[in-house]
């Protein structure tokens, strides 16, 4: 059986867990501390070699980190993803957007407001953020204004990695009022059969209010 290494908090991890919900493909959960160190164990780093969660360990003892490069092994040959050379490549536009212009803007944001972080971080580096948080809305509102889902393929991996933190920008100061396609969007993707509703806050973690190691 699959064995999927995850922190519950993190919505990286959710794209993993929302991908094999989809799929109804079995797996077990070995949730890894990373705020008490675990995630810089030896043992761990060569799971995942940045220490980062989400990571997967296959039947046959393989391991794969990164959650864009798992939602691509995981949905190669189902409806998640693209067969042909091309709609592939769409997909792999938007999990590189999602993880440059997404996750680390809008989900750091996220994660230092909700841990009680962001008065740590230097006022520059948060403004920075903040401005292209808001342009990477506006990308997101003008591509969804073309088609119900990010690529001409219809609901895919691409979809799931965005919504993953774009579907939390009110926790990070962020108003999708101004954004009617990307609401819309966002509803679509909650529509969708098999959504994983459940959401795990960083306050279950009594740990994560401090920095990780």
């Amino acid at each position: 059986m699959l064995t999927l290494f995850d922190y519950p908090a993190s919505e990286n991890a959710w794209k993993v867990r929302q991908l094999l919900q989809h799929l109804q493909r079995p797996y077990r959960t070995v949730n890894i501390s990373i705020f008490e160190g675990e995630g810089r164990t030896d043992a761990y780093l060569r799971i995942s070699p940045t220490g980062t969660v989400p990571a997967i360990q296959l039947e046959d003892g393989r391991t794969l980190a990164e959650s864009a490069a798992i939602l691509f092994f995981l949905a190669t040959d189902t409806p998640y993803l693209p067969a042909d050379a091309f709609g592939r490549a769409k997909v792999q536009q938007w999990l590189s957007f999602e993880q440059e212009r997404i996750e680390s803007v809008i989900g750091s944001l996220r994660y230092w407001t909700l841990t009680g972080k962001l008065e740590r971080r230097a006022p520059a580096l948060v403004e920075m953020k903040r401005s292209t948080g808001h342009g990477s809305l506006q990308i997101l509102e003008r591509e969804l204004a073309l088609r119900p889902f990010l690529t001409d393929h219809g609901y895919c991996i691409a979809d799931i990695a965005v919504f993953a933190y774009t579907s939390h920008a009110a926790e990070a100061g962020f108003s999708l009022e101004p954004y009617p396609h990307v609401r819309a969007w966002l509803a679509r993707v909650k529509s969708q059969p098999g959504f994983l509703a459940t959401m795990h806050p960083y306050s279950d973690d009594p740990f994560s209010t401090s920095e990780l190691p």
